[in-house]
This record gives C-alpha cells, structure tokens and sequence, in this order.
C-alpha cells in the first residue's frame, strides 16, 4: 500500500508539472516591439526646409517581422513623405516632414502607429508651424573692396536689394563715407529687389590717397539695412607693383615675375647692387615670401611682404623701409613649434615650412593662409590651417585642425580607413588656392614610420574641409614635399604634382590605372570636378617599383607647366615638364601623361618627351620659364638652359652657369619687364656653409652678372644657407629666406 501511495504521489506530480507547463508557468513572453520617434518636437517653417523625423521598431523577446508605419494627424498644408515605412525591427528610417507656404500657424500632434500583424503600437511627435517671417530685404555689394586712382576713369559698384519672404517694396540706398573728391554716380540709388543697379565712384586728379568704409544704406518704409565697401584711393601718381601671392609667382609655377621694371642686366653688378637690408625673424625662412603692393594699414598705403617662421610666427613688413608691421604667433596656447622627429630634413623645429598662399579679395581686408605645426604640453602634435587678416594679422575665425580619414588597408589603417596621423607629417609643398579651396599637400619626417600620400582642401571662406585623397590607400609611402614647390594648376581645374616613392600597383584596370588606386612615385593629374579631388591621369616610369626601393623618385622635384607649345605641324601642346632623383628630365603631355608601361626599354617609358642623364645629379628643385627656354639645375650640377623648339625640349642646354650648385641644388626665378631685361636668379644655399645668391643672363648663362660673394669685406653676405629657398624679386629688390630672416638686395644708394 505504501509502495502504490508513493507511485500516486509521484504521477500527481508529473500531471502537476505537465499542467503548469500548458498553462505557460515556465513559457517565453511574445515578441514584440516598441516604436520610438525622435525628436519629441519640431518646428516646421510654412515653405521652409523639411525636417526629419527618426522613427525605429526597437525588438523585444526575440521579435524579428517587419513593421508598417503610418502617420496621422497632419495638419493642412503639412506633408510627410514618404506618407508611410515599412521598418525592419532595429534599422531607424526617416520621414521629411515640410509645411506649404500656405500652411497656417498653430501646433498639432502628429501620430505614428506602427502595425505587425495583430501588434501595434504608437509614438507622437508636437509639430508647430511657426508663422511666417514678415516681408524683408538684404542689401549688398559687389566688389566688397575696391581700388580706385585719382583721376583715372570711374569704377562701377553693382548694389543689389535681395527680396527676403515675398518682399516687393521700392528701396531707396544712399551712400555715406565718401572720402574728399570722391564722388558716386547717381549719389542714390532706387532698386527694385532682385534687380541690380550701378553707382560708378570716381576721384578727381588731385584727390590725395586715402582709405574709406563706404555704407550703403537701403531703405524701404520702416524697414532699413545696410552694406559696406572697403575703398582704396591711389593717388595720381602712384604706381603698382604686381603682387606675388603664391609660390613661383603663378599657378603654373612658372618662375617668372614679367612685370619687373626696376632691376635690369645693366645696374644688377656689385657696383650698383648689393644687400639692402634684413628682416630679423625667429626661426629658420622655409617658406618663399610673399608681396603685395598699396596695402592699406593704419590710414597709409604699405608695400609689404609677408614672412613665415619655423618658429611658427608670421611677420608682415614694410618693403620700402624694412619696418616691421605686425606679427603674430600660430602656435596654440601653451604650445611649441614641433621637434624635427630626429628628421634632418626641415631642423631643428617645425612650425610654418610651406608657402602661405594670399587672396586679396577673401574677407574684409584680404587673407594669408599658412599650415602651421605645433606641439602641446602633453606631447600631442597639431596641424592647423590658419587664416589671417593681412593688415592685422588677426585670427579670421577658427584655425582648422587638420584631420583625415581615407578608405584604405595601407599603412597606419583602422578598421578599413587610412588614419591621418599629425605627428607624421609635414606641410611642406607650398599651398594651392584654386576655385574658393585651399589645396595641402603632406610629406613624412624623412622616410620613418608609417605613412601614404595625402591631398586634403579647405575652403576658403569657412576653412572646413571640402575634399579629400590618398593616393596609395592601400600601400606605403607615396607623400608629396616636392622640395617645398607647390602644386600645378591650370586654367581647367586640374591639378599637377609629383609624388615621393612609395607603393604602385602595377596590375593595372581596364583604363590602364592602378587597381588598388596605390599611385607612389608618379607624375599626377588629379580633377576637381563636381567638389571631389580623383586621379584623372598618371605617369610612372616601367621601373617605377625598384626605383621605389631604391628611395629614387620623382617626388624630390616640382612641377611646372608650361604655355602652349605648337610643333612643326601647327598641333598645339599642353605640356608638363618634371625632374626628380633619378637624374633624368619628364616632359610630359598634360592630354595624355603617358601612364604606365611595363617594358623594361627605359625607351618605352610612355611618355612625350624625356631627357635621361640631363641632370648630374638629384634634382630637389623645380624649373623655371621664359622667352621659350627652360632653365633647371639640379644638386651638384651647373644651372642649364634648354631651348623649347617645335614643342620638344633642346636634348642638349644652349647654355650653361660656371657655377656647379652644392646640396640640394637651386629652383632658379627670373624677373624681367615682359621679354626685355631678363635676368635668372639662383641661389647655392646648402646648410652649413654661406649662401651665395647669383644672377645670370638668361640668353647666356654662362655671362655672371652678380653674385653676393664679389663685393669686398663681405658686404652683401647674409650668413648661411638654408634648404630649398627660392628668391622672390619684385619692385626692384630680391627676397631671400635665411637661417634668421629674410635677406633683402637691391639697387644701392649712389
């Protein structure tokens, strides 16, 4: 009986258990969803931009369905589109909701009910519809600033009334500030919004040089506003230098300033010409200066040019009395210049190495823009690209910190992007403004640690990043220093460079490019089409990866492109002309760079025009071009010069300096007033050992018309050289960084 009692004791219990079980005691709960909707709130602007809402199915319990939403309560006038989501549970989607410009003012409740199956759940959204902004107007000008002589015809000024919320009314603008024997025609403008009218400002003869704000005032009944206009007055007899604004005086980098009336072949000797004076500065010149001429600071016009520092300073001087205008510091606070990463290539700091770029017309007074590099009190590095008033120096807005990330597997890669690390670059290749953006280029601290080649732009006016490319992504190396000559532009928008050496992926696509887009030690064409930079052509020599290998590259020079060429036939010729260490000369076709061939005939190079051997050395240097000849030196070679005849390089030089240039070798720049007067300035600026600036006569340069070492008891040296200078000249003097400043030549005082 026992026994039977337990037997029924232990089946209850089973019974027991299967019951709980079917009654769902030990089950799952159903799955299921939530709706969420962000933001709880918007604010629509009747015909104003949309705005968005998030909505998401968040999963509960494992629920898995796709989910339909609708949304309800849209006020008239109000739409939503799309009008309804099918939502997989977990991936947000979003819904644009706009009010009509007839929508009225008010507030509603937007609801959305997402539905699965016999689920369904909601979430609101408060939707107001602001009213709208009453009828109003802008006013503004064109140009911002402008340049006008005393006595020479008037320029005209367009004024505009630009219509803001439907406005229709008349605007009547008067304008205030003129300067004495200045005058505006018609003195009040009448417009109609949206339609531009004119008002032409003139100066009489004997109005003396000033420097004005002009206010446009518009007003409509009781509505007015107000526009400004910087004025330059030039008195009658004032003359104008022409501005250098960039490395190599162009875009091209053509080398050559043809506006120089002052310094001639017959006065440039040591008995007329010599050193002038010096511009002290605090730390080592990399950067090339820069002039612009009738800049007005403090109510009087300034030739002035403008000087970087390795110490991270910017200095504006007088070019006339040598008197220094301001000078700022680009150095965070509590920051140093960079140390030089045990890199002997820019030493013993790093702070402003490339050439600033300048815009007149940028802001209120004009903008320099200069990279400059620092590092913090806890050993982190900065790059920033700084813009600057250039009758100040003042900060226009933030300086931008230079960041990047690229698509890529190369070297220093996360995560299947290229990382710009700022603690391995340098800006060295001078700075490109093409079309509103600013163009940097980045090098590597010698050839150490993990590095690619970066090409980043900013825009001008708000320094935010606008395009971006690496190009060896998924490789090594590749960076671009061109021994601090700038990258090419032309008219088109392409852009030229040469690139260090580094990873090329010889298994070409179907277009003969790289497959893996890896581009190291090459000639480059890159478009800017549609606001993105790509590579749109390329050459590379069929050795190019144990040239690589070897640390020989084209990348140690610059570009430079020259005007049409026209050949025997009457073809006209855009062409290209680079060098780099492999001592061999690249005149290539900017239609057709040539690409890659895998040949192993150097003769098969695809390219239109090369000269092996022309140089005896590296060339860390570009070219530079006048009345049809090229002139090139390269290090521990003479300075050369070779005619360009039917659109083909001379294979020989027609000329040739006395002179072999020491370590790194000189980028020669020519100054002449059109074709006449032409004289070809070089510099033997090794570091270590005085610097030695020379003048040629570009017809023949084995006639030396100068050089700094001739006068006696050392009058015109200015101490030791310092890598990769280029002398500027302009206005009748020459401009020469140095270890402590900038060195200045010019006609002596009798």
């Amino acid at each position: 009986m026992t026994s039977f009692l337990k037997m029924l004791v232990a089946c209850s219990g089973l019974i027991a258990c299967a019951l709980l079980a079917s009654c769902g005691g030990s089950s799952k709960p159903p799955a299921d969803f939530s709706l969420s909707s962000a933001p709880g709130s918007i604010t629509l602007a009747p015909g104003g931009p949309p705005q968005q809402i998030s909505v998401n199915a968040v999963p509960a319990n494992g629920f898995t369905d796709m989910v339909s939403v609708a949304i309800t309560g849209l006020p008239s006038g109000v739409t939503a589109q799309p009008s309804s989501l099918m939502l997989t549970p977990g991936t947000a989607q979003n819904i644009a909701v706009s009010a009509a410009p007839s929508a009225a003012a008010g507030s509603a409740t937007l609801t959305l009910t997402g539905t699965s199956g016999a689920i369904s759940h909601t979430s609101a959204v408060t939707a107001t519809i602001a009213p709208p902004p009453p009828p109003d107007f802008s006013l503004s000008v064109a140009p911002a600033s402008l340049t006008i002589t005393a006595g020479a015809s008037g320029s005209p000024v367009s004024v505009t009334a630009n219509p803001l919320n439907s406005f229709a009314g008349n605007v009547t603008v008067s304008i205030a500030g003129l300067p004495a024997g200045v005058t505006a025609n018609p003195a009040t403008v009448g417009l109609t919004p949206g339609t531009s009218q004119s008002t032409t400002l003139s100066a009489t003869p004997t109005t003396p040089p000033a420097v004005s704000t002009l206010t446009f005032t518009g007003t409509s009944g009781g509505l007015t506003h107000n526009a400004v206009l910087a004025l330059n007055v030039l008195g009658a007899t004032t003359t104008i230098a022409p501005d250098v604004t960039t490395f190599h005086y162009d875009l091209s980098r053509s080398g050559l300033n043809a506006k120089e009336t002052i310094l001639t072949p017959a006065n440039v000797n040591s008995t007329q010409f010599g050193k002038v004076g010096f511009y002290s500065m605090d730390g080592k010149v990399d950067a090339q200066p820069l002039y612009l001429a009738n800049v007005a600071m403090g109510g009087k016009f300034h030739n002035v040019i403008y000087a970087a520092s390795e110490h991270g300073s910017m200095y504006a001087f007088d070019a006339d009395d040598g008197s220094q205008l301001w000078k700022v510091s680009l150095l965070g606070s509590g920051e140093t210049p960079s140390d030089d990463h045990r890199c002997s290539q820019i030493s013993p700091e790093i702070g402003i190495s490339a050439t600033p770029v300048i815009d007149r017309k940028q802001g209120a007074n004009g903008t320099i823009f200069a990279v400059a590099t620092s590092k913090d009190a806890n050993g982190g590095y900065h790059q920033r690209l700084h813009a600057l008033d250039l009758t100040t120096g003042s900060e226009i807005g933030s300086p931008t910190e230079v960041t990047a990330t690229y698509p890529g597997t190369g070297d220093n890669s996360q995560n299947g992007n290229v990382i710009f690390d700022p603690a391995q670059y340098a800006e060295r290749a001078a700075l490109l403004l093409l079309n509103g953006n600013i163009y940097t280029a980045w090098t590597s601290h010698c050839d150490q640690g993990l590095y690619t080649g970066w090409i980043i732009a900013y825009s001008e006016s708000t320094l935010q990043q606008t395009q971006l490319l690496n190009v060896t992504p998924n490789g090594s190396r590749g960076s671009i220093w061109m021994s601090g000559a700038g990258m090419a532009a032309d008219s088109n928008g392409f852009i030229y460079l040469l690139d260090a050496d580094g990873t090329f992926d010889t298994t070409l696509d179907m277009n003969g490019f790289p497959s893996k887009g890896d581009y190291g030690n090459a000639i480059l064409k890159l478009s800017t089409a549609n606001g993105k930079l790509t590579v749109a052509d390329y050459f590379t020599m069929y050795n190019t990866q144990s040239l690589s290998v070897q640390d020989v590259d084209l990348g140690s020079g610059g570009p430079l492109l020259l005007p049409d060429q026209i050949d025997s036939q009457g073809t006209v010729h855009r062409l290209i002309v680079g060098a780099g260490k492999d001592r061999n000369i690249y005149l290539a076709d900017r239609d057709n760079l040539g690409k890659f061939n895998p040949a192993t005939n150097p003769m098969d190079n695809n390219i239109y025009q090369e000269l092996p051997g022309a140089n005896l050395g590296p060339a860390y240097s570009s070219a530079a071009y006048f009345n049809g000849v090229l002139y090139y030196a390269a290090d521990g070679d003479a300075l050369k010069a070779y005619p360009m005849t039917n659109a083909k390089m001379a294979t020989t030089p027609s000329s040739v300096s006395p002179t072999k240039f020491s370590h790194p070798g000189p980028t020669p720049t020519i100054s002449a007033n059109g074709v006449q007067n032409g004289i070809v300035w070089a510099l033997d600026s090794s570091v270590g050992r005085l610097a030695i600036l020379h003048a040629y006569d570009p017809a023949n340069l084995a006639h030396e018309l100068y050089n700094s070492s001739q006068a006696p008891n050392g009058r015109d040296s200015f101490g030791n050289g310092n890598k990769f200078i280029t002398p500027m000249v302009v206005n009748g003097k020459v401009y020469v960084g140095t270890p402590t400043g900038v060195a200045v030549f010019g006609l002596l005082s009798p």
